[in-house]
């Protein structure tokens, strides 16, 4: 709109404004765009507003655009269950070293038990879920990963054959948490503390759909064991700590070592900038970078990877032992 000469103009002939999925425009940051896009905008004109919750943020940008006498459809019945009833919800909690042959064991078994398994692993970064990918991959599990840093052109055809198939993993970050209808998910594993309890739901939503059967499961390190109190009144229960044999763990590890360093140096960068941000986590900065470097060693990698300096200064956790820099 400021950069396209004559594109403003176009605007006043728009008749209908359709703001979809309003939460997660806001969460992204998106609010002051959206005031500028509404000031652009022709005064008589409809205004379509979807959101999955609606917080004090969405009625403010309600406010800004659209009018007062505006019709507030709720397609929530009062009582609703936030979660499907047929969705057995279960969590884990094992430490960074032994989660992904956890998740190894858990999609096997899966795999193994549903002859047309269709499984979405949930990861906290875009980098993160490339590296899941790519050691799922490497396991010779059928897989395929979709998120913010592939070209839309990807998510589109990763999307569309996820949706037409069965017997396939998909290794998702956010990007697959809302707006997507995948028929016939058998099971949702998030690995790693979600955003927010929405955002758990909205993950677990993926299987479920239109009264069918599923499964989710949350896997978490001790120091994420927080995150439960958020969802204590969901029926999720605590599984039964699944036991690693030395078989698995060997393979894992062989995988892990296939994987290019530059993808763990990333997922480490991404892993590192995401847990800064958590509230819980990441205000002790002594204690997050001794958590990085624990997910460091998960990778298989002997030194944490050096960490750009001016990424550091943003971050906020700079000259703390166990950090490098470069």
């Amino acid at each position: 709109m400021e950069n396209t000469p004559g594109f403003a103009t176009r605007l006043m002939g728009v008749k209908v404004l359709i703001l979809d999925e309003a939460d997660r425009l806001l969460d992204m940051g998106f609010r002051s765009d959206i005031e500028k896009i509404v000031a652009a905008l022709p005064k008589q004109r409809q205004t379509l507003l979807f959101s999955a919750t609606v917080p004090d943020e969405v009625r403010q940008v309600c406010h800004i655009a659209m009018k007062r006498d505006l019709e507030f459809v709720n397609t929530v019945q009062e009582g609703s269950e936030e979660t499907h009833s047929q969705v057995k919800q279960m969590h884990l909690i094992a430490p960074l070293d032994k989660q992904f042959s956890i998740l190894y064991g858990l999609l096997t078994d899966h795999i193994s038990e549903n002859v047309d398994f269709k499984v979405i692993v949930f990861c906290t970064t875009a980098k993160v879920t490339s590296l899941v990918a790519e050691l799922l991959s490497e396991l010779k599990l059928n897989v395929r990963e979709i998120h913010s840093r592939k070209p839309q052109s990807y998510r589109i055809r990763i999307s569309k054959e996820f949706k037409e198939s069965k017997g396939i993993i998909l290794v998702s970050s956010d990007v697959s948490a809302r707006g997507v209808d995948y028929p016939n998910v058998t099971l949702v594993v998030q690995l790693g503390v979600p955003t927010d309890r929405e955002q758990y739901i909205h993950r677990l939503g993926r299987t479920g759909r239109k009264g069918n059967e599923g499964a989710g499961v949350l896997l978490l390190a001790p120091w994420e064991e927080y995150f439960l109190r958020s969802i204590k009144d969901l029926p999720i229960t605590e599984a039964t700590q699944p036991l690693i044999v030395l078989d698995t763990k060997k393979k894992v590890d062989k995988a892990l070592a296939h994987v290019e360093v530059k993808d763990k140096e990333s997922a480490y960068q991404a892993w590192l900038g995401y847990y800064n941000s958590n509230k819980f986590i990441g205000r002790d900065k002594y204690q997050l970078v001794s958590l990085a470097n624990e997910f460091s060693r998960s990778m298989g990698l002997n030194n944490p990877p050096a960490v750009p300096k001016l990424v550091l200064r943003k971050m906020g956790p700079n000259n703390i032992p166990g950090l490098r820099a470069k």
